[in-house]
């Protein structure tokens, strides 16, 4: 062979090579118009790179099909079923079928075009009470190309259902579930009746699951949140990771006296993430027993709130990162890490990010677990709780920018009038205040408890952001809305925590407005690549026509809800959330609802990617609920997004384009 033809072969084989590379490193998201797991992909994107519906025409959007959260046939039986409006889920789309956990928990197949049922999960019991449940964020799908199945969580059972039939399998579990009760390790009290309201993770021929759990707690002792994995066939175990180290194991010298043998939670109640072709999970967990005192597990606490990366075939640690030592303010992990490939300063880099509580994201490289950008240790302000013994230090990344206000300081008090700042700072003359990570204070007549912000439903949340593959950009929907971090004495007859939560309320401002700096609810958006934010807007009108400031004329002020973003080729959908959320014990009498935690009106609105103007919006009949999700189904394009009210039955609604 002529020496210029091969050294012309070598080239083309080389560049085919780059390539195919080049593809693979973009070939994340939802790439085949099916919406295959819960986030889209198992990098956990919420992207789709469809663009029929774009921002020429997403003007033109109409509802296509509306769905009940619980099929008709089931009411039918039990006419007086309850079940809950914060309707979570979001369906699977694959070969023209939805899948979907309805709102009590029983899993609904659905014609992808018109909504029309196809089947609905029998449960294995008779009677009204069979139907008793509550609903999950989703399903998980296996198929081995002849044989597929659905993977459902329902209440302390996991079911294997056929794809096509909704039939259980018998040979899976025993009669067909698996009782997860079985697997808990019993507790000295308390808090064993296993939950989750997550979904499903599929890695191979496994199936993994997490759990909720309590934030009450009146006693040291814990019930243990080990995160585990089945065989999708057969229903075995197949591992399990503790969050709380045992005997021997990495990490039990980071709880002082021993305190790992009696401690609990720790738990993963968010969803997974995995890299197929590392054959790595990634994890985040919660705080430990108890979220608001932990004089009785000194130490920093692994694996509580913490990155972990784990083996997908054996479930033994690979690397990890703790995001809150002996997290004291209820900074669980509420979201799935995101998986992302980046050029930072012209080195291709695996990556994976976590957006947290605390307004942060940090990101790793996925492969080490080393950070992408510096992330240093600071000084934090010292617990004054008798018995509580604080980390020096918590972990601060340089990159990318904090996405939400940090801080309960008199810097970020209200300040649109100067009579409304200064009521704001006589509103805080009766807490703690501070930078972020001031630790939780005992309440008394003159100090009704620490102001914390990011209050602990963030900053970031259970809604979590979407990453766009080819772009970059990351999209975070946040919220700036505090909470009064207060703990009480114990009552040693009705436990042995020295100190526990108080009343944890929500905390209002002067005349009924917030109490610190808008926007309230915003939508971040970083490009990744630098670390830097793109642009930053608000997400809702917000509280801007109350009697103090509506003759400002304001412009957008957000809504302090904790709507999920979907992402697609143009497009960034996000609803507002909804006021069925509302943890009304929480909310001061003084307190409009319109200002607490997780409230939103029923707008769904399409943003510009490129610049975060609104394109489109529509009211709703009730408020978004959970993450929207899209496909393309015979040619057409939909958006599909779950809604709930006080007032309105929750639903899905699909949009389309005429």
């Amino acid at each position: 062979m002529h020496k210029s033809v091969q050294y012309f072969r070598s080239l083309l084989t080389v560049a085919l090579a780059l390539l195919a590379s080049v593809a693979a490193f973009a070939q994340r998201g939802a790439t085949t118009g099916e919406w295959r797991t819960y986030a889209g992909d198992l990098s956990s994107t919420k992207y789709a790179p469809l663009d029929q519906i774009n921002k020429a025409n997403v003007s033109r959007l109409r509802i296509a099909w509306r769905r009940p959260s619980v099929d008709p046939s089931i009411l039918a039986k039990v006419p007086d079923l309850r079940y809950a409006d914060d309707f979570r889920t979001t369906p699977l789309f694959i070969e023209g079928v939805l899948y979907a956990p309805n709102a009590v928990g029983l899993v609904e197949a659905f014609d992808a075009g018109t909504g029309k049922t196809i089947w609905v999960q029998e449960p294995p019991e008779s009677g009204p009470n069979a139907y008793v449940g509550v609903g999950t964020r989703g399903v998980a799908y296996w198929t081995n190309g002849t044989d597929a199945r659905i993977l459902v969580q329902h209440g302390h059972y996991l079911t294997a259902l056929n794809a096509k039939t909704g039939k259980t399998y018998p040979t899976f579990g025993k009669g067909g579930r698996v009782d997860l009760q079985g697997y808990i390790a019993a507790p000295p009290v308390g808090d064993d009746i296993y939950r989750w309201r997550g979904a499903p993770t599929v890695v191979g021929d496994i199936v993994i699951l997490g759990r909720s759990m309590s934030d009450s707690f009146s006693r040291k002792e814990g019930a243990r949140a080990d995160v585990w994995a089945f065989d999708v066939r057969t229903g075995e175990r197949k591992w399990s990771f503790n969050t709380i180290p045992r005997f021997g194991e990495l990490g039990t010298d980071t709880w002082e006296d021993g305190s790992w043998e009696y401690s609990g939670h720790a738990n993963v109640w968010a969803t997974f993430s995995v890299d197929t072709e590392l054959g790595y999970v990634y994890m985040g967990s919660g705080a430990p027993t108890n979220d608001m005192y932990g004089g009785h597990r000194r130490g920093d606490n692994l694996f509580s709130t913490t990155l972990v990366c784990v083996e997908a075939a054996t479930g033994k640690r690979v690397w990890h990162f703790q995001i809150s030592h002996h997290d004291l303010w209820d900074y669980d992990i509420p979201t799935a890490p995101i998986l992302m490939d980046l050029v930072v300063d012209g080195r291709p880099i695996k990556a994976v990010a976590q957006v947290t509580k605390q307004a942060f994201v940090f990101v790793f490289d996925r492969v080490t677990g080393k950070p992408v950008w510096p992330i240093e240790e600071r000084p934090v302000p010292q617990s004054t709780t008798p018995g509580e013994k604080t980390s020096p230090t918590q972990p601060f990344p340089t990159k990318p920018p904090a996405f939400d206000r940090q801080g309960a300081t008199e810097d970020n008090l209200i300040d649109f009038t100067p009579e409304l700042r200064a009521e704001a700072l006589e509103i805080v003359k009766r807490y703690t205040i501070g930078p972020m990570y001031t630790p939780p204070s005992v309440k008394t007549d003159s100090n009704l408890g620490t102001i914390q912000l990011p209050g602990s439903q963030g900053g970031g949340d259970i809604q979590g952001a979407a990453f766009d593959p080819e772009t970059k950009y990351l999209y975070v929907p946040s919220i700036t809305s505090p909470f009064v971090a207060d703990i009480v004495k114990g009552d040693p007859t009705r436990g042995n925590l020295l100190y526990h939560q108080g009343t944890r309320m929500w905390m209002p401002g002067p005349r009924g407005l917030p109490l610190f700096k808008p926007p309230y609810g915003r939508i971040t958006a970083f490009d990744m690549n630098k670390g830097e934010i793109v642009w930053q807007v608000p997400n809702g009108v917000g509280p801007r026509d109350h009697p103090a400031i509506r003759h400002l004329k304001l412009g957008r002020l957000g809504w302090p809800s904790r709507p999920a973003p979907l992402l697609t080729k143009t497009l960034l959908f996000v609803g507002e959330g909804s006021a069925v959320q509302v943890e009304r014990n929480r909310v001061p009498k003084d307190m409009p609802i319109e200002i607490a935690t997780k409230y939103g009106e029923p707008w769904f609105r399409a943003y510009d990617k490129e610049t975060g103007a609104v394109l489109w919006e529509t009211q709703l009949p009730a408020g978004t609920t959970g993450a929207p999700m899209t496909y393309m189904h015979q040619g057409k394009q939909f958006v599909v997004v779950p809604i709930g009210g006080t007032d309105v039955k929750s639903q899905f609604v699909a949009f389309s384009l005429p």
